[in-house]
């Protein structure tokens, strides 16, 4: 087992997706997991129970996290049911599509509170027993962050705010000895997205898009990348953000039509 993932893990968002992916993996490496859930607490118990049969320890709990007194309390509930933290897993994030110019201000903030200020807040309760345990502080992000996401609303300003939030921490954070990284998943089949993957001709069309040609899956693609950040093989990595998108973003170019062929 590895020393980060074997020990006491704060995780947010855990109720299904990526998050469940994540709490199953950490929980399968033996950590202790205070798992955290919102509007799914019938997942969550799910999720709790499953990995309970996985061989970790998770105690749930409850929060919003678009309410500015949740992360702290979070990061104190976590504290006393572990005995103290040695890292933090931010996964929770929403989405309200929309264009900039129609969408309403309610829904900026709130996109903005969840994905940013909440993942914020978290780094900020977690810092003293963060710093105490030499830890780590891993935020799931987007690569609506990286390459603009037309018609999501905030969704990409908010996710690229994150990274910022992520580069800017690991630097201050460095000489106390605690990591903070983020990784940026590409098109992931979840919950979320069942209804868009339903579709074949969509699912194609997707998967024709992506130089590996699939889409990609939480526990086999994103959970293993968080529980490689949180391991002792990355001790030597902190303000970094690892793209879990099967080359999506930098094949952009070649599918420009009209490039001119490779003279020899």
């Amino acid at each position: 087992m590895s020393k980060a993932t074997s020990r006491r893990v704060l995780l947010t968002g855990a109720s299904r997706g990526i998050g469940r992916a994540i709490c199953l993996r950490l929980a399968a490496e033996g950590a202790t997991i205070a798992a955290c859930g919102s509007a799914h607490g019938d997942e969550l118990a799910a999720v709790v129970e499953e990995a309970g049969r996985a061989g970790g320890r998770v105690v749930p709990l409850l929060g919003d996290l678009s309410d500015p007194a949740t992360p702290a309390r979070l990061v104190a509930e976590a504290e006393a049911a572990l005995g103290g933290l040695d890292a933090v897993v931010g996964n929770a994030g929403v989405s309200r599509p929309s264009t900039l110019a129609e969408m309403e201000l309610a829904d900026w903030e709130f996109l903005f509170g969840v994905n940013l200020r909440a993942p914020w807040l978290l780094a900020k309760a977690a810092y003293p027993a963060l710093r105490e345990s030499r830890g780590s502080f891993v935020s799931v992000a987007s690569m609506s962050g990286v390459q603009p996401y037309p018609g999501m609303g905030a969704y990409s300003p908010s996710k690229a705010g994150l990274l910022m939030l992520i580069r800017v921490l690991a630097q201050e954070w460095a000489a106390d000895g605690v990591r903070v990284n983020a990784v940026s998943p590409g098109l992931i089949h979840t919950p979320l997205t069942a209804r868009v993957y339903a579709d074949p001709a969509v699912r194609a069309g997707r998967e024709a898009l992506i130089p590996l040609h699939r889409i990609g899956d939480p526990a086999e693609h994103i959970a293993g990348v968080v529980a490689f950040l949180l391991s002792d093989a990355a001790t030597y990595m902190t303000g970094q953000n690892l793209l879990a998108d099967g080359g999506l973003l930098d094949a952009v170019q070649g599918l420009i039509p009209g490039r001119p062929a490779t003279e020899r």
